[in-house]
């Protein structure tokens, strides 16, 4: 197995808590690119297998594992009993017992037979990565919605692994008296209770999709544009949303630091009030179970007037992360060239200015109106830039019209600023309040029956 070195200081996410184990992470690998199709990572993969290590090390840290050691372990084929051969299993057994390791976590799936093998071997507990992902939104959900989605996602993943349960499980209860018969299986009998429990939690998720649908209608009356932040995870997208509305949600260099959605409302410079969403974080390889059971939460951003792509532009792999989150985007059917996305490059403070250049001379080279907008959500430079580029989005779909005001119509102009954005407003020479206001389709029928004169039909 081949060791992955690193910094101990790099990537500290909070203070430390007491840890949940000793952790080894192993990151397999393919050889052949053919094996791209496969449940394994290939070389030909486009992330390189230390930046899936390294990502793999950052969940496991997520959850307070202590990772004592990682490594790459290069593959031939799968072997359907182990996942890995023979004497890399031997050899991984010798480090669980030198390191004392509890947990270790395969960056791939791994059945559930493969998991029961490998858990025999190793003498110590086996996650793969969607056991682990599962694991950190768990110790992540603080509402009640949130908890519901993730016991959802983890029900129907765990009902597959029943049968690496112990051997009790295949006892099978009699039925009534002597002569009864065998009854049901404790396997089943686990299976059918699971099934029921996800019955009832798929009927309270069903009330939790109505209850967002009333709040969007209730919105949309108002109405408020909803702008949803959405993105890879740990691409700063809490801590551009705190900038933005000074709220103070959870914020830190932590994967999946913060689970459940948050909705604030701000004011854009012109008036207009908007409903900011921030967002689950997506990453790679994102459980299916987990987006079917987010998708109540995830309907704030199909719903959103404008979508915010927050990506981290520091990060090695940040093309490759954009193109996991276009993906899950494309699953709740918000395509690539849809009109309510805007791009924002994320953490340019960390870029020296050679990155900085190179970062610009690539916007630039974007088409005009649909340029990234490069911010630092730490620092808050740029962030004028990506308010003025909502205004513009938003004001895409959105009416542009001249009124002319009694200098002394106090109450109109109020009315204006409370159903409209007033791009601008001066004195004309005879003394009235020339203004240009910008509103959708429905405030704008509502300002032209309240300050246009109405339009002399011809007969």
């Amino acid at each position: 197995m081949e060791p992955r070195d690193r910094d101990e200081q790099e990537d500290l996410l909070i203070p430390t808590v007491q840890e949940s184990g000793r952790a080894l992470v192993i990151e397999p690998l393919l050889k052949h690119a053919a094996a791209r199709h496969s449940s394994a990572r290939s070389i030909a993969d486009s992330r390189t297998p230390e930046a899936r290590l390294e990502e793999a090390s950052g969940l496991a840290r997520a959850i307070d594992l202590n990772v004592v050691h990682g490594g790459i372990v290069t593959l031939n084929q799968i072997r359907p009993a182990t996942y890995l051969g023979t004497g890399k299993v031997d050899e991984i057994a010798g480090v669980v017992k030198s390191l004392s390791v509890s947990v270790v976590i395969m960056d791939c799936p791994v059945s559930p037979v493969q998991q029961k093998n490998l858990e025999k071997a190793w003498g110590a507990k086996v996650i793969d990565r969607t056991g682990l992902i599962l694991e950190i939104f768990g110790r992540r959900a603080r509402t009640k919605e949130g908890a519901l989605q993730v016991e959802h996602a983890h029900l129907t993943y765990q009902k597959t692994r029943l049968v690496r349960a112990w051997t009790h499980l295949e006892r099978q209860r009699g039925g009534f008296g002597f002569l009864g018969g065998p009854g049901e299986t404790q396997l089943e009998a686990d299976r059918r209770i699971i099934e029921e429990r996800i019955a009832r939690i798929e009927d309270d998720l069903d009330k939790v999709k109505r209850t967002r649908k009333l709040h969007r209608d209730s919105r949309k009356r108002v109405p408020y544009p909803i702008v949803a932040l959405v993105g890879y995870t740990n691409a700063g997208k809490s801590t551009l949303f705190n900038r933005m509305t000074q709220a103070t949600v959870l914020s830190a260099d932590m994967l999946f630091a913060t689970l459940d959605p948050t909705l604030r409302s701000i004011d854009l410079p012109h008036g207009i009030r908007v409903i900011l969403s921030d967002t689950v974080g997506f990453i790679s390889d994102l459980p299916t179970m987990l987006v079917a059971a987010f998708r109540a939460t995830l309907e704030e951003v199909i719903e959103a007037d404008v979508i915010l792509h927050v990506r981290d532009v520091s990060h090695a792999d940040t093309n490759a992360q954009s193109q996991d989150v276009a993906k899950i985007l494309g699953e709740l059917g918000v395509e690539a060239n849809d009109r309510r996305l805007i791009e924002v490059w994320n953490k340019i403070d960390r870029l020296d200015a050679d990155g900085r250049a190179q970062l610009l001379n690539l916007a630039e080279r974007q088409p005009a109106d649909n340029r990234p907008v490069q911010v630092s959500a730490v620092s808050g430079e740029g962030i004028d830039n990506l308010v003025a580029a909502i205004e513009a989005r938003l004001g895409e779909s959105r009416l542009t019209m001249d009124l002319v005001l009694d200098i002394a119509d106090g109450a109109g102009m109020s009315w204006l600023y409370r159903h409209s954005e007033v791009l601008s407003k001066e004195m004309t020479d005879d003394g009235k309040m020339a203004v240009t206001v910008r509103a959708d389709p429905k405030n704008a029928d509502m300002v032209r029956r309240k300050f246009l004169p109405p339009v002399p039909v011809e007969f």
